[in-house]
């Protein structure tokens, strides 16, 4: 024979009459128990989720990795020597070259200016430069080189910079608007400074003092000495003396290859 417990009712507040646990100390004695098993349940997933964490490697950079060093089924340990695989970022990528420390003080004043451009541009590639800005200037200058180390930073969304790889990089400082430019070998040296062999209109050579901004390669900046649109011998400057004659040779076309 069954025994059937009496539930006390109590009034609902829309007026209906609802049965009370509070009374029946078994079903609150198994709600209890429930509640128990459920806070266990919650406890073994977080300690689940901590364990996967252990078990999972993740990169601190985002990149490119290359070859793995490590197979399904290795034995890995911490702090191993080896590397279980190696990341190289490519977007973005960084640029290092050096520059004289003799054109440090010239660098840092175009730097103050703003941001510098560099342009680098992969070996034997023939699209346009990769862009990119001066973003580091190292604390120290090489004694052994006489170089300072700088670095550009290349957004490279298309990936044309490579880690590793050689590139040849230009820093543009800034433009001189309308300024004189001689070839640097015509440029010389003597007691009284630097000068050129200028040529005047009756083919005669005179001597003047001239003053540098700066030297690019091939390329001399003149600041006073020379004016547009006048010739400077480049050739057989040795032999000359102010009002020598000379003779101006044609320059020659490149052959073209038959």
């Amino acid at each position: 024979m069954a025994l059937l417990a009496l539930l006390p009712f109590v009034p609902h507040p829309d007026g209906s009459l609802r049965a009370s646990l509070a009374g029946n100390p078994r079903q609150l004695a198994r709600r209890a128990s429930a509640g128990t098993v459920v806070a266990a349940d919650r406890a073994a997933v977080e300690n689940a989720s901590v364990q996967l964490q252990y078990a999972t490697i993740r990169a601190p950079i985002a990149g490119r990795t290359g070859a793995l060093m490590v197979s399904a089924g290795n034995l890995v340990r911490e702090n191993d020597q080896a590397p279980l695989a190696i990341i190289n970022q490519v977007t973005p990528t960084y640029v290092s070259f050096a520059i004289s420390e003799t054109l440090l003080p010239e660098f840092k004043r175009y730097m103050a200016k703003g941001a510098l451009r560099v342009e680098a541009t992969p070996p034997s590639d023939e699209g346009p430069p990769a862009a990119g800005q001066i973003t580091f200037i190292d604390n120290t200058v090489d004694q052994t080189t006489g170089t300072i180390k700088i670095k550009g930073t290349f957004p490279n969304l298309d990936r044309r910079l490579w880690p590793g790889q050689f590139v040849n990089v230009i820093v543009r400082l800034g433009t001189d608007v309308g300024a004189t430019v001689v070839p640097s070998i015509a440029v010389q040296t003597g007691p009284e400074g630097q000068y050129v062999f200028v040529v005047t209109r009756e083919r005669t050579v005179e001597m003047r003092t001239i003053r540098i901004v700066r030297t690019a390669g091939a390329e001399t900046v003149i600041k006073e000495g020379v004016k547009p649109g006048e010739s400077v011998v480049t050739d057989g400057q040795l032999r000359l003396v102010p009002g020598s004659r000379i003779n101006i040779k044609e320059a020659r076309a490149p052959e073209v290859a038959s």
